[in-house]
């Protein structure tokens, strides 16, 4: 079956992953106009190698955000030692979850809220598809306020009169400074332009953006570590302790903390895997980009953690930080501009491009890749994301209520696909809105889908949200994704989906 869908993978192609050509009968005018346009169709040709799956990770890891959320696990009172081992057991079950949401859309060269059609139905794909693309909305805000953090400490660094301007309670609106806001726009248009050149620039853009700023991130870590003198850093930091057993409970929670914070690009991860060659390539990829990388990444972001202590007379988990206190122009340019081509790296593949096929999936035909991409851009700005990433405990809050949405929907594609139909997708059907088709239900939604929702979404919304359930609340995207998985099945038991 796996053939078959390849076959008709191949018939068609994908223009905004640069100028492939087309086949005389293009999808669009094969399949639904309902369900599909030149960016929604399956992919003519899908040449991404292990490296550009390996870059895309790459850029997914080494930003503000990744170095901030990894170094918030020191706030939950764990050693440095404990620190690495919850970021490496976190990711390796992110790379296993990876395997299995990449393959449907490999397989079948479609985008996530395409294959999401096998498990929704037609229409009841945009369910998921406008809760991924909204949660995209709130990540792109966060990221590009992480990001303008750099640009805010270049200005302030050449330029020391303008800090009346950074001060909110001077010069400010909506919680953010004039400053602030000029470095979030600014780095808001830089992100639409990389977009706007579409899915090929991407990809050039990232091949490139990870190994460049793993050498400046290397460098910082040396010169901390030279200035400290190695006997001067200690690795037991942190202010309260947890020993003993009863360190697990939080390690646990910083695991799951690990996965909530990669659960976005994790869901729509098929968006990246559909450009791979083979199945082959996206898991050597996946192995490359995620354990490898990130054990690497890892010891980078505890040894300089550790480093600044003795360095700077305080623990500072933020890179940008770091880099200011460097009385040095050329260190100051050359990290903040790294960490501002990281946090764009992760931006846009995360999300810039999951909201650009998601929403485009609720109206083919009047919503386009890139006009789908600009929305999440623009409702970003409403989010004021400054408020939702201030400080260890609205970050862990914040990955807790978007792993308690993610996880069901991630449970329910994926018991669908390998439980429910077997790896079976008929491709042409996700285009097709006959009432003889196979995804097609009363209204094109599948009501199992639906249902398997509800109560996998509630609970762990409850768990976050309640207070005598909070201690639950950093598994909300086990839970959600279990509940999602288990509910589905039960529902669809004895009968095909």
């Amino acid at each position: 079956m796996e053939k078959v869908a390849l076959q008709f993978a191949h018939t068609s192609s994908d223009p905004v992953a640069g100028g492939t050509p087309r086949a005389q009968t293009p999808p669009e005018a094969r399949y639904d106009p309902r369900l599909c346009n030149e960016d929604l169709a399956p992919l003519r040709e899908q040449n991404w190698s292990a490296y550009n799956i390996f870059a895309f990770w790459m850029s997914d890891v080494h930003s503000v955000g990744g170095y901030i959320t990894a170094g918030s696990l020191f706030a939950l009172g764990l050693s440095s030692w404990q620190v690495l081992v919850s970021l490496l057991v976190g990711i390796a079950i992110v790379q296993f979850f990876c395997n299995l949401v990449a393959k449907p859309s490999q397989v079948t060269g479609t985008p996530y809220p395409v294959i999401c059609r096998s498990a929704f139905g037609v229409l009841g794909a945009n369910v998921p598809a406008v809760i991924r693309g909204l949660i995209a909305v709130a990540w792109y805000g966060i990221q590009t306020y992480l990001a303008s953090g750099a640009l805010l400490v270049l200005a302030l660094h050449f330029f020391p009169e303008w800090a009346a301007y950074a001060d909110v309670a001077q010069h400010g609106l909506a919680g953010l400074s004039t400053l602030g806001w000029a470095a979030f726009m600014l780095m808001w248009v830089l992100q639409a332009l990389v977009f706007w050149h579409g899915m090929e620039a991407i990809r050039r853009f990232i091949d490139w953006a990870g190994p460049a700023v793993y050498l400046v991130m290397v460098l910082l870590c040396a010169w901390l570590v030279w200035k400290a003198g190695w006997s001067r850093i200690d690795m037991q930091l942190g202010g309260h302790r947890v020993e003993g057993w009863d360190a697990l409970p939080v390690m646990l929670s910083a695991i799951a903390l690990v996965v909530s914070y990669f659960s976005g690009p994790m869901l729509n991860f098929g968006d990246f895997s559909r450009y791979g060659r083979d199945f082959a390539s996206v898991r050597r990829g996946n192995f490359w980009g995620l354990p490898v990388n990130f054990l690497f990444f890892s010891l980078l972001t505890v040894l300089t953690s550790a480093a600044t202590l003795p360095v700077f007379g305080e623990l500072i988990t933020d890179p940008v930080h770091t880099v200011a206190r460097i009385d040095s122009s050329t260190a100051v340019v050359l990290g903040a501009l790294t960490f501002i081509t990281a946090t764009v790296g992760i931006n846009i593949v995360a999300n810039f491009v999951s909201p650009a096929f998601d929403f485009s999936n609720v109206a083919p035909q009047r919503i386009s890749w890139r006009t789908g991409g600009m929305i999440a851009a623009v409702g970003s700005v409403f989010l004021t994301p400054w408020n939702l990433y201030n400080n260890p405990e609205v970050i862990h809050y914040t990955l807790d209520i978007l792993g308690a949405f993610i996880g069901p929907l991630f449970g329910v594609l994926i018991a669908d696909y390998y439980l429910v139909r077997r790896q079976h997708v008929q491709v042409d059907a996700l285009y097709s809105m006959s009432p003889q088709g196979p995804y097609w239900y009363r209204g094109g939604y599948n009501p199992r889908a639906l249902w398997a929702l509800v109560p996998s979404a509630l609970v762990p919304m409850f768990c976050v949200l309640v207070p005598a359930l909070h201690a639950a609340a950093s598994y909300a995207w086990f839970l959600g994704m279990g509940l999602g998985f288990g509910v589905y099945l039960l529902l669809c038991r004895g009968r095909q989906a």
